[in-house]
């Protein structure tokens, strides 16, 4: 059955194009035909939504979740089964989806089968794009272990954030396996990190030569690789080793910006973790050596933000949110809004993310042939971004590969 939308103001993200009284027409999980004034006749059964003059754009895209850290609670993690947080994680999707995103890309723990039960609609969810484990050297950002903890990292089947790899035939070795299991991207840890029990924000993790490992077995495999990073000696190494995109980067100088404007490398910040997690506190899972190290980086974030886009970064939306803090997965676009035009802000989670993820022309955009993932919203996010951030009151309709997903949950 096809699916029409009429009525609609529509807002195509890359080239701000704003078209009133339109209307759309989704067929096989794609948009096949749009226009303005009356649509002409359909002979086939079609559903039809009425936007009654409401927002009509792309599905929105998180290019930084964790779906499989639901909890923060290390010890309780510990007794979880593989299929215990598999069905957590898929559940942590479906809200994602009521929320708008109708893309996530995970950079740390999600793996085939989760995209796959997503894309055959076993669950509903937004379409997962994953890059299975984190790489980490060990002591860095991917270890957990405690300083007392003398075992060691034996076979890394279970699920989880990353594996631990050193040297640049482990790294290679651990690059191919995740490739071999579907991955779309490679996320290695280059500096350390908050969470990370053991390492300073100022470390710099993995060689020169280790990344470029990374990178040469991405590029063989036509796939990208991305790096947690906040410290400038950490992105700019990376960056110079080839990587495609940086995550996080509140430390970065001067050079960091220049670099990635030169090579066309996005940056995906995720200020609304850290405005998070230091809002709740100890209540956050944070031991009190992690706490201060959020202040470090929380800090520096918006400043990094608003020095990025006056140089013309391509800026990617990211939540990194996890646990039960998931819920604030739309708050960062009010913190962005605080120094980027509410379209810029908007492209971020549309069309720019479409780019990083290899998939323009296919989301993030309305255009006739995309996939048919959009939504429909009561108000204009480009006049008010606070349209996008209460779903409760505005979303409307999520339409997911032309599935029109149930948003009561949102509301």
């Amino acid at each position: 059955m096809r699916t029409r939308i009429i009525n609609a103001h529509t807002l195509e993200p890359a080239s701000g194009e704003r078209q009133e009284n339109a209307w759309l027409d989704i067929a096989d999980g794609r948009i096949v035909d749009s226009g303005v004034g009356q649509p002409h006749a359909l002979v086939d059964d079609v559903r039809v939504i009425d936007a009654a003059g409401g927002t009509v754009m792309p599905g929105l895209v998180d290019a930084h979740v964790h779906i499989l850290v639901t909890s923060t609670d290390a010890a309780d993690r510990e007794n979880w089964t593989p299929g215990y947080a598999t069905v957590r994680a898929l559940r942590s999707a479906g809200e994602m989806l009521r929320r708008g995103f109708t893309t996530v890309r995970d950079v740390g723990g999600a793996d085939y089968g989760m995209a796959r039960a997503l894309d055959e609609g076993l669950v509903s969810g937004p379409r997962l794009i994953f890059g299975g484990k984190a790489l980490s050297q060990t002591g860095g950002h991917g270890d957990f272990r405690s300083l007392n903890d003398d075992s060691q990292p034996c076979c890394q089947l279970k699920p989880d954030f990353g594996r631990i790899a050193d040297g640049v035939d482990a790294v290679r070795h651990a690059a191919r396996d995740e490739f071999r299991k579907g991955a779309h991207h490679l996320k290695l840890v280059v500096s350390g990190g908050v969470a990370s029990p053991t390492d300073e924000i100022s470390a710099i993790q993995y060689t020169p030569e280790e990344i470029r490992a990374a990178v040469v077995e991405a590029e063989n495999h036509n796939r990208y690789v991305t790096v947690h990073a906040y410290h400038p000696r950490a992105i700019n190494q990376a960056l110079k080793a080839g990587v495609r995109c940086v995550e996080h980067g509140n430390l970065l100088d001067d050079e960091s910006i220049r670099l990635l404007v030169e090579q066309d490398a996005f940056l995906v910040p995720t200020i609304i973790t850290y405005e998070a997690m230091h809002e709740v506190g100890e209540a956050s899972g944070l031991s009190a050596g992690s706490l201060k190290k959020l202040d470090e980086v929380r800090t520096a974030a918006v400043d990094a933000l608003e020095r990025a886009h006056r140089a013309g970064v391509n800026l990617v939306y990211g939540s990194d949110l996890l646990g039960g803090l998931q819920t604030r997965q739309l708050d960062e676009f009010t913190i962005r809004g605080r120094v980027q035009p509410s379209l810029d802000v908007i492209r971020s989670a549309t069309s720019t993310a479409a780019r990083l993820l290899g998939m323009e022309g296919r989301i993030g955009t309305l255009n006739p042939g995309a996939l048919a993932d959009l939504i429909v919203l009561d108000g204009d996010p480009e006049h008010d971004l606070a349209v996008l951030t209460a779903p409760e009151r505005n979303l409307r309709h999520v339409i997911r590969g032309g599935i029109v997903a149930d948003v009561a949950s949102a509301r």
